[in-house]
C-alpha cells in the first residue's frame, strides 16, 4: 500500500493478549477532563492532564480543547482500568426513556505539550472544535443507508447512546513516531494514527470511538506538497482517521480502498472542504513526483520549523569563516535561519575576534541589527577573543588589555619588517603605516577603517590595546611571523589565529570560552542551555564550554577534534544547517 497513506492500528487489534498488558492509561490518554459548555460559548481551553495517569512513555502534560453539540448528560467518573471489561460497571436494567434526547457529541481537540505555542495551531484546534462534530454529524448519518460491502458494521445503530465520544490530538513527528512504535512496532512517523476504544459486547449509553492522532509536522510537508493550506490538510487527515474509526480500513483489498476513498471525496464535499482524500492525493503525489535523493539527515527546514521547541536557549556563534562565507558575506539561508531561531525564542549571540562595530555593520546588510536583531550596541556579545564583552542593555562586562611592553615590540617588528600590524583598541582600530592589507580589513572584514598612528609612542598611548593582528601570506604567518612570536612572547602574551593570513597577540589566557563563560554568568545562564558554533582555532574553548559545540567542516582540524558534531562548510550555510539540524 502507498507509504503516505499511514497504517492505522484497528480496534481488534487493541485486545490481543500483549494489548492487554499495556498499561491503562496508554488508550486514555486523550480523555481529559469533563467540562461543562455550551456550543455557543464554549471557551478555548488549555488543561493540564494529571501525568501520574500515565504510562512511562506518556509522562507529560497534554494540552486539552473540549466541545460539546447537544444537552449534557451526566458522564461517567473517568475509568480507573483502559480496557472496558476492567471497567467495574455494575449491570443495571435499563429503562426505556420517556422521550428521546438528542444524541451528544463530545469532541476533545489535543494540542501535544512538545508543540510550541504557535498561534497557527491554536486557531486550527479552535477550528477543529466546531468542525469535527459536524464532520461526525455527516458520517453518522452516511451509516445509515451504507451500501459498502467492507466496512466492518461494530458501530451502526447510534440510537442506544447517549453520547459519542472522539479525541483528536495535534503533535509533532517525534510523537507520533514513539506512538508508532509502541503500538505497532514501527519505529517511524506517520501523518495520522486511528487507535479506537469501541466495544461492541459492552451496552454502554457512552460511545468511545477513540482517538485520532496527527502529526502536524508531517501535515505542514504534505500540505506544502499539495499546494493547500495546513488546515485544509489537517481536515482531510480528519476525515480519513475519523472513517477508519468507522469501520472503513483501505488496506485489505482493492475495493475496500476504494470504498473508502468514495466516502472520503463524498464527506469532503459535503462539508465543503478543500482538498482531495487522503488516499487519492497520495496516489497523485506518487503518480507526479519526481524521483530524488532520500535525506540522511534529521535536518528541520522551513516552515516545519515553526513546530518544534528549541533545545537550547542560546546560541553563541562566530563570524568570519563561520557565520560569513569565504568571501566575508552572510548567505541568505544563515540570515533566514538565525531570524527563524529568534522567532522561536532562542536567543542568538555573536562571539567573535571582530570588534562590535564591525560586528554591525556587516550583519546590517542582512538585517540582523538593532534591538530585535543578532547584535547592536544594547544586547550582549563577546568580541575582540573575549576581551571585551557587554551584557544586558550592551553595558561593558569585561575589558582586557594587552601588555604594553609586548605591544611596543609587536610595533616595532612591524616596522622593521614592514609587515603590517592593526591594533585593537574598543571600537577603533589603529596601525603605523598604510598598506593594501592594512584596507582590506576594512573593505572585506568590515572593521573600522584604521587610523594611522605617527609614531609607537603615540599609539601606545593613544589608548588601551585590546590585541594586535599581523597581516601577511598565509606562508609568511605560518613560517616566519607564527614560530618568531610563539617564542619572543613567553608568558606575557598568547598568539591566536583565526584566519590563515593573520596572527592575533592576545593577553595570556584571553580565549572566547573565557568571555562567554562571563557573560553566561552574567546572564545567569548554564552552560548546558547553549549551543556554540565555531571553525578556528579560537573557538575551540567556547565549543567545549557548550551543551553542543559544532564545528564547521572548513574549520581548523584541533577545532573540529573537540567538537560534538562536524556540521558543513562556511560556503554550503553551515550556521543555518546546524540551527536546522541541531537546535531543535
Amino acid at each position: 500500500m502507498l507509504s503516505r497513506v499511514s497504517p492505522i492500528l484497528r480496534h481488534n487489534r487493541l485486545f490481543s493478549a500483549e494489548a492487554r498488558e499495556m498499561p491503562r492509561a496508554t488508550v486514555l490518554l486523550l480523555q481529559p477532563n469533563f467540562l461543562r459548555s455550551s456550543p455557543r460559548t464554549a471557551p478555548l481551553n488549555r488543561l493540564d492532564v494529571s501525568s501520574s495517569e500515565f504510562s512511562s512513555m506518556f509522562r507529560r502534560r497534554f494540552h486539552s480543547l473540549r466541545s460539546t453539540v447537544g444537552d449534557w448528560t451526566k458522564l461517567p467518573k473517568p475509568p480507573g482500568r483502559v480496557f472496558a471489561e476492567r471497567r467495574e460497571y455494575r449491570k443495571i436494567r435499563r429503562r426505556t426513556p420517556k422521550k428521546k434526547q438528542e444524541l451528544e457529541l463530545s469532541v476533545s481537540i489535543c494540542i501535544e505539550e512538545q508543540l510550541p505555542d504557535d498561534i497557527e495551531i491554536q486557531n486550527i484546534a479552535e477550528m477543529l472544535r466546531l468542525n469535527v462534530p459536524k464532520a461526525m454529524t455527516l458520517a453518522f448519518n452516511g451509516l445509515k443507508d451504507s451500501k459498502y460491502k467492507t466496512r466492518e458494521t461494530d458501530i451502526e445503530d447510534l440510537g442506544g447512546y447517549e453520547t459519542v465520544e472522539l479525541s483528536v490530538m495535534l503533535c509533532n513527528d517525534d510523537f507520533i513516531c514513539k506512538l508508532n512504535k509502541e503500538w505497532r512496532g514501527e519505529d517511524h512517523a506517520t501523518d495520522v494514527l486511528s487507535m479506537s476504544q469501541h466495544v461492541p459486547e459492552l451496552k454502554l449509553p457512552v460511545l468511545m470511538m477513540g482517538d485520532i492522532v496527527i502529526s502536524v509536522e508531517t501535515a505542514a510537508r504534505q500540505a506544502a506538497e499539495r499546494g493547500h493550506t495546513l488546515l485544509d490538510e489537517i481536515r482531510i487527515l480528519v476525515i480519513h482517521g475519523l472513517l477508519h474509526l468507522l469501520g472503513f480500513d483501505h488496506e485489505i483489498s482493492d475495493e475496500a480502498e476504494q470504498e473508502m476513498e468514495e466516502e472520503e471525496e463524498l464527506l469532503l464535499k459535503s462539508l465543503g472542504w478543500k482538498g482531495k482524500g487522503l488516499i487519492q492525493s497520495a496516489y497523485d503525489i506518487e503518480k507526479t513526483a519526481k524521483p530524488q535523493l532520500e535525506k540522511s539527515d534529521d535536518r528541520k527546514e522551513g516552515d516545519g520549523l515553526r513546530l518544534y521547541k528549541p533545545k537550547f536557549s542560546y546560541i553563541f556563534c562566530d563570524m568570519d569563516g563561520t557565520l560569513l562565507n569565504s568571501k566575508s558575506q552572510i548567505s541568505e539561508a544563515n540570515a533566514k535561519a538565525l531570524k527563524e531561531a529568534m522567532l522561536r525564542g532562542l536567543k542568538v549571540v555573536i562571539a567573535t575576534g571582530k570588534s562590535r562595530p564591525g560586528a554591525i555593520r556587516i550583519l546590517k546588510t542582512a538585517n540582523l541589527t538593532g534591538s530585535d536583531g543578532v547584535v547592536s550596541e544594547s544586547s550582549p556579545g563577546v568580541f575582540v577573543q573575549g576581551l571585551l564583552v557587554y551584557g544586558r542593555q550592551g553595558k561593558e562586562v569585561y575589558r582586557g588589555n594587552l601588555d604594553r611592553d609586548v605591544c611596543r615590540e609587536a610595533c616595532l617588528y612591524s616596522l622593521e619588517h614592514r609587515i603590517p600590524l592593526i591594533a585593537f583598541s574598543q571600537d577603533r582600530c589603529l596601525t603605523l603605516f598604510d598598506h593594501p592589507l592594512v584596507d582590506s580589513l576594512h573593505t572585506i572584514y568590515n572593521e573600522p577603517k584604521a587610523e594611522i598612528i605617527s609614531s609607537v609612542d603615540q599609539l601606545i598611548a593613544e589608548a588601551d590595546i585590546q590585541k594586535v593582528i599581523f597581516m601577511d601570506t598565509t606562508e609568511g604567518v605560518s613560517s616566519v611571523i607564527r614560530p618568531y612570536w610563539s617564542e619572543a612572547t613567553g608568558d606575557r602574551a598568547n598568539v591566536v589565529q583565526a584566519q590563515s593570513d593573520m596572527l592575533e597577540i592576545v593577553p595570556p589566557g584571553t580565549s572566547k570560552g573565557n568571555g562567554v563563560k562571563m557573560l553566561l554568568n552574567h546572564l545567569g545562564v548554564s552552560p548546558d542551555e547553549i549551543m556554540a558554533i565555531g571553525d578556528g582555532e579560537n573557538d575551540i574553548e567556547m565549543l567545549k564550554l557548550a551543551s553542543l559545540g559544532v564545528a564547521l567542516s572548513n574549520g581548523a582540524e584541533k577545532t573540529k577534534a573537540v567538537a560534538d558534531v562536524i556540521g558543513v562548510s562556511n560556503d554550503q550555510d553551515g550556521v543555518a544547517d546546524a540551527i536546522y539540524r541541531y537546535a531543535f
